[in-house]
C-alpha cells in the first residue's frame, strides 16, 4: 500500500512549475509578437512608410524630372507650403472643401439617423427591403449615379425642375452656376453615402435597452422627451463614431466633382483633393502636391480633436 502511494504522487512532485505569468518566447521575443508580426509588417510598408515618404517630399521639389534622374532632386525645406498659401486657387479649395464639409457633414448625419428611426419604428413594415434600398446607392458605382443625377440635375428635362415647376418655381441651373453646383454636389453626396451610416445608426439605436424606454414611459415622458432624454444621450458613443468617420470622408472630397463638374463652374466646386489631384499627376510636380496633402491631413486631424474634445465635454 505505501509503494502505491509513493508512485502515485512521485509523478506530480517532479512536474516541472510554470510560472504563472510566463510567456513562451521564440528569439527572445513573445509568441504573440510574432502572430501580429505579418499585419504589422503590411501596415508599415503600405501605410507608414509612404506616409513618411510623402512627408520627406514635401520639402523637395520632387517632379518628372526627378524620376528621371534623382540628381534633380533637391531639398526646397518650407518653400511648397509658403508657394500654397500665396496660390489664390488653394484658398478657393480650401473654402469650397469646408463649405462641403460644414454642409453636407450635419445634413448627412440627420439624414441617416432619421432614417435610422423610421427603420426601427414599431409600425415599420419590410423592414429589410427599405434597408437594402436605402443601402444599395453606397455599393453603386459613382459614375452610373453620376450620369443619372446629371439627367436629373439637368436644366430643361430634369425631374428636379419639373418637381420645382408644380411649385411655382423656376428651372434652376443646377450644373451650370456657381451659386448651386455646390449644393447640388452636397445633395448627391448625402444620398450616395448616408446608407452607410444608417446601419451604423439602426445598430446603436438596437444596443439601448428597452428597459430605459419602459421607465420614460412609466414616467409620462411623451415621445419626444424619450427621443431627447434616453436615445440621444446613447447614441453619444455612435455619434461620435459617425462623426468622425463623416468628416473625414468629406474632407476627401473628389470623385463627385471631378465625374459631375470637373471642378466648375469657375471653380466653384473645386476641392483640396482635386488640387492635389491635378499638382501630382497631371503636373507632375509631386513635392507640391504633398505639402497638399499634409494640409489637410492637419485640417483632419484639428477637426477630429475637436470633435473628441467636445465630446468628453458633454460626457463630462
Amino acid at each position: 500500500m505505501a509503494y502505491l502511494l509513493i508512485t502515485d504522487v512521485a509523478p506530480a512532485a517532479t512536474q516541472k512549475q510554470v510560472p504563472t505569468g510566463s510567456q513562451p518566447r521564440l528569439w527572445g521575443l513573445p509568441a504573440g509578437w510574432w502572430f501580429v508580426a505579418p499585419a504589422l509588417a503590411i501596415i508599415f510598408l503600405f501605410f507608414l512608410a509612404p506616409i513618411f515618404a510623402s512627408l520627406l517630399l514635401s520639402f523637395t521639389d520632387f517632379d518628372i524630372y526627378a524620376l528621371a534622374d534623382w540628381r534633380n532632386l533637391r531639398f526646397v525645406g518650407l518653400d511648397n507650403y509658403h508657394q500654397l498659401f500665396n496660390t489664390p486657387r488653394f484658398w478657393t479649395a480650401l473654402k469650397n472643401t469646408l463649405y462641403f464639409v460644414l454642409l453636407g457633414g450635419p445634413l448627412s448625419v440627420a439624414t441617416s439617423l432619421g432614417a435610422a428611426l423610421l427603420l426601427e419604428a414599431k409600425a415599420t413594415r419590410f423592414k429589410a427591403l427599405w434597408r437594402t434600398v436605402f443601402f444599395a446607392p453606397v455599393v453603386t458605382t459613382l459614375v452610373a449615379v453620376a450620369v443619372v443625377w446629371r439627367y436629373l440635375y439637368h436644366t430643361q428635362y430634369g425631374l428636379i425642375n419639373h418637381l420645382l415647376a408644380a411649385l411655382h418655381i423656376g428651372p434652376i441651373d443646377w450644373m451650370g452656376s456657381p451659386r448651386w453646383a455646390m449644393p447640388a454636389i452636397i445633395l448627391l453626396a448625402v444620398w450616395k453615402n448616408f446608407g452607410y451610416n444608417m446601419v451604423i445608426f439602426m445598430a446603436g439605436l438596437q444596443s439601448i435597452p428597452r428597459e430605459l424606454y419602459e421607465a420614460a414611459e412609466v414616467d409620462g415622458a411623451s415621445p419626444t422627451r424619450r427621443f431627447w432624454h434616453v436615445t440621444m444621450p446613447m447614441l453619444g458613443p455612435t455619434f461620435l463614431f459617425v462623426g468622425v468617420t463623416t468628416m473625414i470622408g468629406l474632407f476627401q472630397l473628389f470623385a463627385e466633382p471631378y465625374v459631375m463638374t470637373q471642378g466648375g463652374p469657375l471653380d466653384s466646386t473645386y476641392s483640396l483633393v482635386m488640387l492635389m489631384y491635378e499638382q501630382g499627376f497631371r503636373w507632375w510636380r509631386l513635392g507640391f502636391a504633398s505639402s497638399v496633402a499634409f494640409v489637410l491631413f492637419a485640417l483632419t486631424l484639428a477637426a477630429t480633436s475637436i470633435q473628441l474634445r467636445l465630446q468628453r465635454r458633454s460626457a463630462a
